[in-house]
């Protein structure tokens, strides 16, 4: 009997499900995605329904599986990371909509825990800050607000997950209740240093320990799927966050070795090693992966908007019918004439971490036109990119000489080498972009030993292409001043 070698990746992201197999060498032989709707029901608050982000996500896969399930081995998961899922164990029925990452609903919670100095021992524990992004404060509104939610969690009825548990949940039709480190790791609840949800954390959210669910290695046994949710039974073998998956994808094995992928978000990763780093730029600490009970630390920089504030050209301003347009109308210009777009459509991540900041466009002139706000949007990712680095090389031992790139905007070569340009570094795209779902794949596979080590791993990564700065340091120290000046003002009109 010939040996299955093919892996299946569910990369559950922010605006779409996608289903990706692989064949061993980290080919993609199919993919399927599907968008699904955002829903914002007041300013700053962003949502999700469950139920579609689990029928998009069963769409996607059964239809690749109907072309290629025979020669897949194992499934791995990558998912958005934060957004929070609370559903009735009996049921398995959400009890509220997904609350996203991206929501900002919880600032004022925030603000109180800030105020009663909090945020000294969270740091400590979780590596993270205080914020909405992360998911206890989310968690606590779901539970204040939801009609009985709160007396049910007591009673062990209800049970949370990060979007990786939920479809674990589902796929494996309620057998498992359990996550993987790098999600637990983003939830203000999980303490990094003894790898275990921690109690003090639990009661200053008011969260009962009985919501949670089991915490894994990342490639590791996640149980089986059942014929009812894909059509066929296969073993559920690695699970990691999108930005770790991508680490992972990226191989980024070796402390200094560092990665940013731009989906929604633009998420930097600096991998360094097998101890914690404390930042010193409002940078997070966070776990990198753990395989085989050995824990890998990564300092992590994120930024809110990347594909998401592309996604408003096209959806909100309707100035362009794809994302792709971007390049052709980024290139047409000599040059953007002093507009800055400051994408904070729901804050500013790092190293602002200002849930109060909102998007500011300067600059315009009557000759400003669709060319112009593409190539601004395009050129805030850069900007944003080169914040999260310089802080990071203020962090870390060595200066930073190359960063590997990957997600849907790399695709883009206009972006690429501004970015070389602004960041002064070398800039690196791998043959296959879609880094996360690959870092799924690896995972699943590495846990049915068909990779027998991240050294095999490593063999398999290929470069495409590579963008060397060609800007003089004078020129990009003019566009970064300009860059300052505008994310001074777009956070000083909101300023509380």
């Amino acid at each position: 009997m010939t040996r299955k070698t093919a892996l299946l990746a569910i990369d559950q992201g922010t605006t779409s499900s996608r289903a990706i197999i692989f064949d061993q060498d980290a080919h993609i032989l199919v993919s399927a995605q599907q968008e699904f709707r955002q829903i914002f029901p007041q300013p700053g608050w962003v949502e999700h329904d469950p139920e579609e982000i689990w029928a998009t996500t069963r769409a996607v896969c059964v239809q690749v599986l109907e072309q290629h399930g025979a020669q897949v081995a194992a499934i791995g998961i990558t998912n958005q990371r934060e957004t929070v899922v609370i559903w009735d164990r009996t049921s398995g029925q959400p009890v509220y909509h997904a609350i996203v990452w991206q929501d900002r609903r919880t600032a004022p919670y925030c603000q109180t825990l800030l105020d009663g100095g909090k945020e000294a021992m969270i740091t400590g524990k979780t590596g993270l800050l205080i914020d909405p992004y992360f998911s206890a404060t989310k968690i606590a509104w779901i539970l204040d607000h939801v009609p009985g939610a709160r007396d049910k969690a007591q009673r062990g009825e209800l049970a949370f997950g990060t979007i990786d548990c939920f479809l674990l949940w589902r796929l494996t039709q309620g057998r498992v209740h359990a996550t993987d480190i790098t999600n637990a790791s983003r939830t203000l609840l999980f303490n990094i240093h003894t790898q275990a949800w921690d109690e003090e954390l639990l009661a200053l959210f008011n969260i009962p320990r009985s919501l949670l669910p089991a915490v894994r290695d990342c490639a590791s046994d996640f149980g089986v799927s059942t014929p009812a949710a894909l059509g066929i039974s296969l073993p559920i073998c690695g699970i990691a966050g999108d930005q770790q998956a991508a680490l992972i994808g990226q191989v980024c094995f070796a402390p200094g070795m560092i990665k940013s992928t731009y989906g929604t978000g633009c998420f930097a990763i600096l991998n360094t090693g097998a101890q914690p780093v404390a930042s010193r730029n409002r940078l997070l600490t966070t776990i990198g992966y753990r395989l085989n009970g050995q824990t890998t630390y990564a300092l992590e920089g994120s930024i809110f908007m990347a594909g998401a504030a592309v996604q408003w050209l096209r959806d909100g301003l309707k100035i362009i019918a794809a994302a792709p347009e971007t390049e052709a109308l980024a290139a047409s210009l000599e040059s953007n004439q002093g507009i800055y777009v400051v994408p904070a459509y729901t804050g500013l991540g790092a190293p602002y971490w200002d849930p109060h900041a909102r998007g500011s466009i300067f600059g315009l002139t009557r000759a400003a036109g669709p060319a112009e706000l593409a190539r601004a949007t395009l050129e805030s990712v850069c900007y944003q990119t080169h914040d999260l680095l310089d802080a990071m090389a203020n962090d870390g031992d060595a200066p930073i000489t190359a960063l590997r790139v990957d997600g849907g905007m790399v695709a883009n070569n206009w972006l690429l080498q501004f970015m070389a340009d602004i960041l002064g570094i070398t800039v690196e795209r791998p043959s296959v972009i879609e880094t996360t779902a690959l870092g799924a794949a690896y995972l699943a596979g590495l846990q049915i030993g068909l990779f027998e080590s991240l050294e095999a791993l490593e063999e398999r990564w290929q470069r495409d292409r590579v963008c060397q700065p060609r800007l003089a340091a004078a020129d990009r120290e003019q566009l970064l001043q300009g860059w300052r000046k505008a994310v001074a003002c777009a956070r000083q009109f909101t300023a509380q």
